[in-house]
Parts: structure tokens; C-alpha cells; sequence
């Protein structure tokens, strides 16, 4: 006796009719609405993704226009009967009035003018004669135009059925003539149901996270699906458990995702580290892990935002509700998008383990606000480099001496000085003094002639005073002397002038132009201080307590540096604290108890703290501004008027400064 072959589980347990689709109710609804009233329209258009169900739906169609019921007397319906000629023979694909045409394969215009050929007979045994083109997108623009007249008007006996998987390339002209049904991929629960219901009719023993995986795997497609599980009952040597599926499938165990979330909120590189490597020690796939990680992440951001809400049946969702509090809802989002972004940057890279360490690792380049900054290197002190003469000149790359020190304007009232503000006489960062091209010299040009007269009075004549920094346009200027003025020798350089906070522009010993135009405002001239108020100074002072010992981070520490405080009332009980913020989305409930108990345990007793809306003058935030911005402007004029900087300006008149070479220190 001859062994009958295997049938694979998605064609066993393909959908012969309507009532046995899964996952596309609202496609089968106007479908079996428009069957049973008789409102059929002449061509139909199926799109989605791979294993939905496109061509199944085709066929359930084709015999519910040509089902004639167990007894041959049935017309159009619903429910095929399956039993009759006509069901039985388009389920074994073998219909004389059924035609599918796969467009992949049979794009041209010459199978397209067969088939319009073969629509002018009426049907040979059934009512209706029935094309299916699949993969229609795939056809000619040649075959599209052939087909247009026949798809607008075709017989009354004719049915077209299109299904593509990318609807965009569809000609509109073919799109408007037809009724089209967008068929969804289903989700992981409804894929999981009907395994656990095609495992059971097959008697195949399985666990609940080995179906889980084989769901989540299968990406929304069906098909997928059933090819997944019969690969997995293979595979396992008749049984489907978690082991199995995840060997089959690669899958990372949601046990690793965890600890490296547990060492990426605890900025614990080792830790990291020793995870990849037992990642790699196990030959699991890198781009799984992230896969697994983004869905870890997933979930917990799901639990911040609405706590509870995540499926008590999943047996993630306690790793999801444990680790959602180990980071905060901005480094979650933070973590997911690094994950999501990193698996494209995988095959960029020899080793995909090193391209994971490195994806890993980007959320420690990010530290959290308020932590305190690491102390810069010291950079090797070297001799002050002297002028050169002109000749000897050919580096085009100088180090500034180290300027004098500034004097502090004193402020106006008392103030609590930032614990991380560097010392302004601190000497700055060597600038980098750049070179352009410079054109031929030309040869002298006796002073009467009327060219040299014209490119002399672009900058200045020989009766203009000599060149003044002081005068110059703003750093990311350029210098645009077209002749320098005669070099100074290096005893003649003026000292360094020092930074004043409110500089006043000195008479200068030579004589000035008749006509000058306006000065522009001076890059180095610092900024007006905020109004600094004692309620500012404490506050500012208990902010930046809090932000040293890491009490305050992330949206925590956006608050407290963004408010202004106006008011304590220590006669209540217990002391309230009132700060205006301007920002609605950081005036909520949950960051005004977390500060409020972050200040409690810095003061040592309970506070009442009240957020109002307003627009605070004085705020943590604009005293580091302002500290910031003048700090990078005594940088910036310092470097300026250093003499070797000035002797440099003079020799090369082409050279300019690069402003974002100046750093204070």
C-alpha cells in the first residue's frame, strides 16, 4: 500500500470558506454582506503583507459565486457547502472557470492579451469565470493599459481578483476601477490561538512559551505561522517547548535583556560587557538581543505610562513591572530608540558582537542630568611660544601664552558660587590659528597707479591709521586686510589688555579717520548678569547640593533648575516651599512629590512644596547660562589680545582665529 505524502499545516489547515477565516473579520463581513444581497461588483483588489490570506479569500470567493450546494440546485452564497463540484475543484486548483495568473512570473503584455482572449467565452460549468492575478503589482505599465478596458467593462460573467503586496505601484487608473480590501497582519494573541488549536487537532504536545515564540515570530502572517511550527515539531522530534523554538529560532532569552538593562541603569560598563561576551560565548544572534531588548523596553514603558495596563498572563510582563523603575521614562524612551536604530548598524560592521557593544554602550555616553562632570585632563605644559621672525615661520597651527589673570566683578548682592564653576584666571585653551591659500605676491606697483590705489582703499591707505583688534568684526569674522600694516618687532608688542566686565573703548595715540563707521558689538563684552535675589542664592545653593550627591536627574532636575523660588513660609507646618515654573508639562504631581522629597532628605524634615505657573527672573538655570556664556567670552578675548596671538595676526594676514578652538578651562 502506497504511504500517503505529508501535507504541510498551511495547506491542511487553509480556510475553505468564510467561517473559518482568522484575523480579517472586517474583510469577510463585506464580503458575505455583498454576497447575500447581491451587490457584486466586477473587480476585486486584496492587499497586505505575505501568509495573510489574499489568495485564500480569492478562492473562498470564487466558489461562493459558483457553488451550487450539496443537491445542485444552490446559487450565490455566503457559505459554500464545500461538497459540490465546483468547491472541491477549486480547492484542488483544477477549475476550469477559476484562472490564477502569478504576475511575478507572467508580467508581459502577451499573457495579458491571452487572458483578455480567454474572457471573451462565457464559463464552461460554472455561472461565473473567474481571473486571480497575484502579485499584480508586477506587471508591465504595457500589460496595465491592455488590461484597462476589459478591467472597466468587463462581461457580466466576468470576475477580476488582483492581490499585491505593495498596492503603491499599482497604476491609479487600475485602482479606481476596483473595490479594494486592505487585509491586516494579525496579532500575536489571535496567531497564538490558532496554533495552540492546530497543535491540539494534531496531537502534537507544546508549552504556552514555546507558542508565544512561534506567534511573536511569525510577524503577523499565518502562513508563516504554520511553517514555523511544522519546522519546530521537526526540529523537537515531535514536541514543541520553549527550548526547542528558541534554538530553532535563535531567540535571545528575555533573562539576558534584563540584566542589560540592569547594567545600563546602573552605568555599569563592565557589566555590559560580560553580558556581550556570554552573548557571543553562546553563539546568540546580536540582533536578536536587541530585538528582545526593545521588547523589554516596550513593555516598561508601557507600565510607566499607565501602570497595570500590561497582560497579567504574559509571563514577561513581571521582568517589564520590575525593571520600570530602574530607569526613568525619558532613558527608557532613550534605550528603545537606541536598540530599534542600532539593529540597521549590525552588518556595518565585521564583528557583530563589537557593532552590539557599541549600540549598548551609547547610553553611558549620555549620563544622567545632574551628575557630577569628570575632571578634565591635564594637558601637558610646554614652554610659551615665542614670535618667530618671518622667515623662520612655517607652522600654521600657534598656542597661546598663559594670560593674566582677570579681576571678578564684585556682584551686587551675596551669592552662592556654583561648587563647579572654574577659576576665571585659569589659563584657556590654545586656539587654532588657521592659514588660507595666499595669492602671488604681485610685483611693486609704484603707488600712483590707479589699480593698487583702488585694492588699498578697500581696507585702508597708508594716511589710515594702523590696524587695531580692537576694531575688528566678531570672531567668526574674518580678517579682510588686503596689505597688513608694517610689523611690529616683538619688543614693540603692546601687553596683554585685561578683561574688564564693562570694557570702555580707549583713545588710541594715533590719529584717528575723518569718518568712521559705527563699531559693532564686541563678541568679547560679557552679558548682563540675572537679578539674583537671596531666595535665588538659597535655592541655588540647595539645587546644586541635591544635583552632587545625585538626589535629582533627568525631568527631576529639569524641575528644580527651571523654577524660580518666591517664597518660603516657615511658620507653616511643615515649611512650604513656593517655585514658579513656566513649563506646564513639568508642573505635575508626580515630579513635585519626587522634589519635594528629594529636598526633605536634604534639609532633614518634611516640606510642602507648591508649583505655580510664572516666569521666574531668577533660576538655577539662568545663573549657569550666564556663568557659561561669560566664561567662553574672558576665553575669547583673552586669546585676542595675547601678544603672540597679535604678532601671529600681523605676520599672516590671511590667518583668522577659530572660535570653536577657544575653550575655557
Amino acid at each position: 500500500m502506497p504511504r500517503v505524502s505529508y501535507v504541510v499545516l498551511a495547506r491542511k489547515y487553509r480556510p475553505r470558506s468564510f467561517d473559518q477565516m482568522v484575523g480579517q473579520e472586517h474583510v469577510v463581513r463585506a464580503l458575505s454582506n455583498a454576497l447575500e444581497q447581491q451587490r457584486l461588483h466586477h473587480a476585486y483588489l486584496f492587499t497586505g503583507t505575505r501568509g495573510i490570506g489574499k489568495t485564500t479569500v480569492s478562492r473562498i470567493l470564487a466558489k461562493s459565486l459558483n457553488c451550487t450546494g450539496p443537491d445542485g440546485t444552490g446559487g450565490i452564497t455566503a457559505h459554500p457547502c464545500g461538497v459540490c463540484s465546483a468547491c472541491t475543484e477549486i480547492d484542488a486548483d483544477r477549475y476550469i472557470d477559476y484562472i490564477e495568473l502569478d504576475a511575478a512570473s507572467n508580467r508581459s503584455i502577451d499573457e495579458i492579451r491571452d487572458l483578455i482572449e480567454r474572457a471573451a467565452y462565457k464559463p464552461g460549468i460554472g455561472r461565473f469565470k473567474v481571473f486571480m492575478i497575484d502579485e499584480a503589482h508586477q506587471l508591465t505599465k504595457d500589460a496595465f493599459n491592455a488590461l484597462l478596458k476589459t478591467l472597466e467593462e468587463p462581461p457580466e460573467y466576468l470576475k477580476f481578483v488582483l492581490a499585491t503586496t505593495d498596492p503603491e505601484k499599482m497604476l491609479p487608473t487600475v485602482l479606481s476601477r476596483c473595490l479594494q480590501f486592505n487585509l491586516r497582519p494579525m496579532a500575536p494573541q489571535t496567531v497564538h490561538d490558532h496554533l495552540q488549536k492546530v497543535l491540539a487537532a494534531e496531537h502534537v504536545p507544546h508549552d504556552e512559551a514555546s507558542l508565544r515564540l512561534l506567534s511573536r515570530a511569525a510577524r503577523g502572517s499565518m502562513r508563516d505561522a504554520l511553517s514555523l511550527t511544522d519546522q519546530a515539531i521537526a526540529y523537537g522530534g515531535g514536541r514543541v517547548d520553549e527550548a526547542v523554538v528558541r534554538g530553532m529560532l535563535g531567540s535571545v532569552d528575555r533573562g539576558h535583556a534584563r540584566r542589560l538593562v540592569e547594567a545600563l541603569a546602573a552605568r555599569d560598563g563592565a557589566a555590559v560587557l560580560a553580558t556581550v561576551d556570554a552573548l557571543r560565548a553562546m553563539g546568540l544572534s546580536a540582533a536578536a538581543t536587541l530585538e528582545e531588548l526593545a521588547s523589554l523596553l516596550q513593555q516598561m514603558a508601557v507600565e510607566q505610562a499607565v501602570p497595570g495596563a500590561l497582560d497579567v498572563q504574559d509571563p514577561d510582563t513581571e521582568d517589564a513591572r520590575a525593571l520600570a523603575g530602574v530607569l526613568a521614562p525619558d532613558e527608557t524612551q532613550l534605550l528603545y530608540s537606541i536598540a530599534l536604530h542600532g539593529r540597521a548598524e549590525l552588518a556595518l560592521m565585521s564583528d557583530e558582537y563589537g557593532a552590539l557593544t557599541m549600540v549598548l554602550l551609547r547610553l553611558l555616553a549620555f549620563p544622567p542630568a545632574g551628575a557630577a562632570p569628570l575632571p578634565p585632563r591635564e594637558a601637558p605644559r610646554s614652554a610659551p611660544l615665542r614670535a618667530p621672525s618671518p622667515p623662520a615661520m612655517t607652522m600654521p597651527v600657534a598656542k597661546a601664552a598663559a594670560p593674566v589673570a582677570a579681576p571678578q566683578p564684585a556682584p551686587a548682592a551675596p551669592v552662592a558660587a556654583p561648587p563647579t564653576a572654574a577659576p576665571a584666571s585659569r589659563p584657556t585653551a590654545a586656539p587654532v590659528v588657521e592659514r588660507r591659500p595666499e595669492a602671488p605676491v604681485p610685483a611693486p606697483v609704484p603707488q600712483a597707479a590707479p589699480e593698487r590705489a583702488t585694492k588699498r582703499a578697500a581696507s585702508h591707505d597708508d594716511d589710515g591709521p594702523p590696524w587695531d583688534p580692537d576694531d575688528e568684526p566678531p570672531l567668526e569674522g574674518e580678517f579682510r586686510h588686503a596689505v597688513a600694516a608694517p610689523s611690529r618687532r616683538p619688543a614693540e608688542v603692546p601687553e596683554p589688555e585685561r578683561f574688564e566686565p564693562a570694557p570702555v573703548d580707549a583713545v588710541p595715540d594715533e590719529p584717528q579717520p575723518v569718518e568712521r563707521r559705527p563699531r559693532p558689538v564686541r563678541r568679547d563684552e560679557p552679558p548682563a548678569p540675572p537679578p539674583r535675589t537671596p531666595l535665588g542664592d538659597r535655592w541655588y545653593a540647595l539645587c546644586q547640593t541635591m544635583a552632587e550627591r545625585g538626589a535629582v536627574s533627568a525631568l527631576l532636575r529639569e524641575l528644580a533648575w527651571q523654577g524660580g523660588l518666591v517664597e518660603v513660609d516657615e511658620a507653616a507646618a511643615p515649611p512650604r516651599w513656593r517655585l514658579q515654573v513656566e513649563r506646564e508639562s513639568l508642573r505635575t504631581n508626580a515630579l513635585r512629590e519626587k522634589l519635594a522629597a528629594a529636598m526633605a532628605a536634604e534639609l532633614g524634615a518634611p516640606v510642602e512644596l507648591v508649583l505655580e505657573p510664572g516666569s521666574p527672573e531668577d533660576t538655577p538655570a539662568r545663573r549657569d547660562a550666564w556663568e557659561r556664556t561669560r566664561r567662553q567670552q574672558e576665553a575669547e578675548h583673552t586669546i585676542r589680545h595675547d601678544p603672540v596671538v597679535l604678532e601671529l595676526m600681523r605676520q599672516f594676514p590671511t590667518a583668522r582665529l577659530v572660535p570653536n578652538s577657544i575653550k575655557p578651562i
